[in-house]
């Protein structure tokens, strides 16, 4: 792999493509649907696994000195192990290290200078990444969804309540929980009855198309 640092733009332009999706709330949404449903993992696969073991190891934690470099950085930890190692443990493993990212970009400012599509993947980190403070963060986040949805283009504010439902989805989750259940047999560990259940429906958060929090 080419040096690492010349890769930063690559991952924007390709995460967040130059192509009008922001114009209209349909583009919009297939934007969403693309990432969030794993429309996305070939492309990953085929031109990214490299990187994402580059992030995974810490070579890359030098970018999260800027804001957008930030960006990059917490898409190569939290979005791409999604797909490069889906259904494995490893999909999760950065979790904690992208949480501490999108939080750290948050209080410093970075995330102040992103776009609405954009912040909302520091949303989703932190929404991913489970331990004791899952529900404190999630209730956290209520007021930076908010903030999101206000910085909204005039066109795109029906998407907004779709992001705040969903955020909300996942907060119950949480509160009911306290873990992501659908990663139970993923990660080896045994589901409660309540789980079991919830988990045989399979009505999960990340399985509603359009909406940004998906890929739990």
């Amino acid at each position: 792999m080419r040096d690492p640092d010349h890769h930063m733009q690559d991952v924007l332009d390709f995460w967040f493509p130059d192509n009008g999706h922001q114009d209209s709330p349909e583009t919009h949404r297939a934007f969403w649907n693309e990432r969030m449903q794993g429309g996305m993992d070939t492309a990953i696969i085929e031109h990214f696994a490299d990187l994402t073991l580059a992030g995974a190891t810490g070579q890359l934690d030098h970018w999260s000195e800027t804001a957008r470099g930030r960006l990059a950085l917490l898409i190569v930890l939290d979005q791409f192990p999604r797909s490069l190692w889906r259904d494995t443990p490893a999909a999760y493993a950065q979790d904690i290290k992208a949480t501490h990212l999108a939080l750290e970009g948050i209080r410093n400012g970075h995330f102040d200078s992103l776009t609405p599509w954009e912040q909302t993947f520091f949303v989703i980190a932190i929404g991913h990444c489970e331990g004791p403070d899952h529900l404190d963060r999630m209730n956290m986040l209520d007021n930076v969804v908010e903030k999101i949805i206000a910085g909204m283009p005039a066109h795109l504010a029906p998407l907004g309540d779709g992001l705040r439902v969903q955020h909300g989805r996942v907060k119950d989750v949480v509160a009911r929980f306290a873990r992501h259940p659908h990663r139970n047999d993923i990660l080896g560990r045994p589901s409660t009855p309540d789980e079991a259940l919830y988990v045989r429906k399979g009505e999960f958060p990340h399985n509603t198309p359009a909406t940004p929090d998906a890929t739990q």
